[in-house]
């Protein structure tokens, strides 16, 4: 049962959630194929889950270079007879991209708004296609989206971040109506506030980090930033045998912020 056996595509793994799900995963016995633009850091995961004793090989990839797309899906299938899941977490935000004065509608450039939704958006569309005929021949297919609490809540100078996420939890339940009759499972999940370089970026383009980050946990109820690893441990549940009956799920991983309008404090629990 769970995940072991499986085969993984995991995208944007050199870091962050997709790093954290490539050792979760080969923890639990899945087979890994690591993936990001950044080389060094993409092997450097690759080599320690094997040194751990677990299964990985990394493959350079541009998710937004159908090329590229198509000889990851190859390369892992060349490496271990198929493809299990895919887990497209590569993604982006306009913090990343421009200035903290170039996030707001008035000032963010044309470039900077596309690119965020290409990478987040289009290029998860580009890698189910590519990933698709591998995905057919699995005997326990699926696909896990990264989506964001952004898919449903807003939030500042998070536009194009919020369009693309968005528009990827639809995706999601457009794919899983697609592919139901191929048996593919297709699922998604919303993060909060995750100790990643993303929301470190995200924090740092406010005028006070400090209270910016202290406001985006006081309405967790839960307050803290979450872990990438217990992200990770979800995306491995969502592509697990134990999950055979979610499809077309968008699963909430936010400490609770969503589930309520007010701030720990009126809790007690600053």
């Amino acid at each position: 049962m769970g995940i072991e056996g499986l085969r993984f595509v995991i995208t944007g793994s050199a870091t962050g959630i997709g790093a954290a799900t490539a050792q979760v995963a080969a923890s639990k016995g899945a087979k890994v194929m690591v993936s990001d633009l950044n080389d060094e850091q993409g092997q450097a995961v690759a080599d320690e889950i094997n040194a751990s004793g677990g299964t990985a090989a990394y493959q350079h990839c541009d998710v937004t270079d159908t090329d590229q797309v198509e000889a990851l899906m190859a390369a892992t299938a060349d490496a271990y007879g198929g493809i299990d899941v895919l887990h497209n977490n590569a993604g982006i935000h306009e913090s990343g991209l421009a200035a903290a004065d170039q996030c707001s509608l008035e000032q963010m450039p044309l470039d900077v708004f596309k690119k965020v939704v290409e990478v987040n958006a289009v290029a998860p569309w580009i890698c189910s296609k590519a990933a698709l005929p591998y995905l057919k021949e699995s005997d326990w297919p699926s696909i896990v989206n990264a989506a964001s609490t952004g898919a449903q809540s807003a939030y500042p100078n998070n536009s194009a971040y919020g369009t693309s996420k968005g528009g990827i939890r639809l995706q999601t339940q457009n794919l899983a109506v697609d592919l139901a009759p191929l048996s593919i499972r297709v699922n998604c999940y919303g993060p909060t506030a995750i100790a990643t370089d993303m929301v470190t970026d995200f924090v740092k383009q406010s005028d006070d980090p400090a209270a910016f980050e202290k406001a985006l946990i006081n309405t967790s109820l839960i307050p803290r930033l979450g872990l990438p690893s217990e992200v990770g441990e979800l995306v491995c549940f969502l592509a697990s045998r134990e999950a055979g009956f979610i499809n077309g799920a968008y699963i909430l991983i936010d400490g609770g912020s969503l589930a309520w309008r007010g701030t720990v404090e009126q809790l007690g629990m600053e």
